[in-house]
């Protein structure tokens, strides 16, 4: 089988975790190569996500690089078992940028997710209408045909909050958001009662940062921190206008916990959140 020459987040995921277990050993792609009975360039691949790999083989692999993280091996080989077309976000390959794949694949493996939002809302707590009106301001104009895919794909992205088990989420949102008069007052204010209703699930915490906080300023881009199954398959998605990045390194996740920390810290509590939000859908 060829290498693959797109591969999914996850796949590229797994094997960057592998290639960090080889380096913490020391062991080099010559020598992994070896273990496997194949070459170098293959090994290449499989840390690149280009190749897969069998449960076996990372288990053979985990012995030889003397890991005995046995939760994060098990993790690792679930993605083993993964496979295009197996989720519904498959449906868009080829539809969609690869962007919005990633975010929803992010979310459906998520043990938790945290959401800090600057002029935004989080996809999966936005109305139909409130994804419509943003999609189709985008400059330059999208065809109707991708504003109505994306807006499908943003309203099955809330899927994940139908499960028996949802993740917690948590989404920390700048008042400015909620000043944001996006498809108009009625839409505007259909989306903040949207938000206080879905406020009141226990699963989900819902923080306002509002103007008057004199604390914190570091709020200039959108940042999706997702809970892997382990710690260390947590991911940061940075957004922006056109895709997004993935962040996994252990400085990265390290500086954007204390970020949210932080904006917790200067954000209003749940209730008082919910109270600031009914006062400003009041105004509309």
């Amino acid at each position: 089988m060829p290498p693959r020459d797109n591969p999914t987040a996850r796949q590229a995921r797994l094997g960057g975790e592998l290639r960090k277990l080889r380096d913490r050993a020391g062991k080099t792609a010559r020598e992994a190569a070896g273990l496997l009975s194949t070459d170098q360039a293959r090994i290449s691949h499989i840390e690149a996500g280009r190749i897969g790999i069998s449960e076996e083989r990372i288990r053979k692999l985990a012995v030889f690089y003397a890991c005995s993280d046995t939760a994060l091996i098990d993790a690792l080989c679930d993605i083993t078992r993964e496979h295009r077309g197996q989720y519904w976000w498959d449906e868009y390959r080829g539809v969609l940028l690869p962007g919005f794949l990633n975010v929803a694949e992010l979310e459906h493996h998520a043990s938790y997710l945290r959401y800090l939002q600057p002029v935004t809302f989080p996809g999966i707590l936005q109305t139909e209408d409130h994804a419509h009106a943003l999609f189709n301001s985008a400059l330059p104009k999208l065809p109707a045909n991708e504003v109505q895919a994306r807006v499908e794909h943003r309203m099955r992205r809330q899927s994940i909050l139908d499960r028996d088990s949802p993740p917690d989420v948590e989404a920390i949102v700048h008042e400015a958001a909620l000043r944001m008069r996006v498809g108009g007052r009625k839409v505007a204010r259909r989306q903040l009662e949207h938000l206080i209703q879905m406020s009141e699930r226990p699963d989900i915490m819902l923080r306002i940062i509002p103007f008057t906080s004199e604390e914190f300023f570091h709020l200039t881009q959108t940042v999706l921190y997702a809970g892997g199954v382990v710690p260390q398959l947590d991911t940061v998605q940075i957004d922006n206008t056109y895709d997004g990045r993935l962040l996994d390194a252990v400085a990265e996740l390290e500086k954007h916990r204390t970020l949210f920390d932080f904006a917790e810290q200067a954000s209003l509590e749940p209730a008082e959140s919910r109270s600031f939000i009914h006062h400003i859908a009041r105004e509309l």
